[in-house]
């Protein structure tokens, strides 16, 4: 029996042990060129500085152990959620932009952004945040921002008022400026779809035209082609 719980103490140091060094580990080599993904049961250093940059943004992570417990993937879903990603739980590429501070897209990894200075006053900011929040509100991030993009399109295009206040309050163009929704404040979400539409990102392919296929009346408007589908809105020439 003695020699039993030896060998049990044994094993439980050993395991406390490894513990300890993998909450101490830092890569080196290859593995430092790189960052691996972080999820629930995973250890080591990279792990502890995880929980220590988590908690620099408010999240109560200590004592840093180095082990991505319950307590850390709680912290990591709430930090995505708060930025518009998908809440897995899992530390990836996307969310550690984000607590670095870098500019949260909610899209897809690999995105291409083309960052263009439009030269726009905070007011075409808010106008067009209003159109957003007005005529997408509870659509996908992406689609709140295909709608600013499709304003934005259409100030380029011939067909339409060259500013965004001109082709917002075109008459007849926007159902949110007929049914009074666009003196809505728009929450922060909107704002930031604008932000994106505004900084050169085009989910529509150049799109001047969208629609909700289950609620329009208008027979011409589905003469016009269409290029894709996102959330309930379609997106055409």
């Amino acid at each position: 029996m003695e020699k039993t719980n030896k060998m049990i103490l044994y094993f439980i140091t050993g395991i406390l042990v490894m513990l300890m060094l993998g909450a101490f580990y830092k890569p080196s080599g290859a593995e430092a060129g790189s960052t691996r993904e972080l999820s629930l049961g995973k250890i080591g250093g990279d792990v502890r500085q995880l929980q220590v940059d988590l908690n620099k943004k408010g999240y109560n992570l200590e004592p840093f152990d180095g082990i991505y417990g319950l307590k850390t993937q709680q912290a990591v879903i709430d930090l995505q959620k708060k930025n518009h990603l998908k809440p897995t739980g899992v530390f990836d590429r996307n969310t550690g932009a984000v607590l670095d501070g870098k500019k949260r897209t909610g899209l897809r990894p690999g995105t291409d952004i083309n960052r263009v200075s439009r030269g726009v006053s905070r007011q075409d900011v808010v106008t067009l945040a209003r159109v957003v929040h007005g005529e997408a509100r509870g659509e996908p991030f992406e689609g709140q921002v295909a709608v600013a993009a499709v304003v934005l399109n259409r100030t380029r295009s011939d067909q339409f008022p060259k500013t965004i206040k001109g082709v917002v309050f075109e008459s007849g163009a926007f159902d949110a400026v007929s049914d009074g929704q666009i003196w809505l404040d728009p929450d922060e979400q909107s704002v930031k779809a604008a932000e994106l539409a505004l900084s050169g990102y085009d989910p529509t392919g150049h799109a001047i035209y969208y629609w909700n296929p289950a609620k329009t009346t208008n027979r011409w408007i589905w003469s016009r082609p269409i290029m894709k589908q996102i959330g309930q809105h379609v997106f055409a020439k």
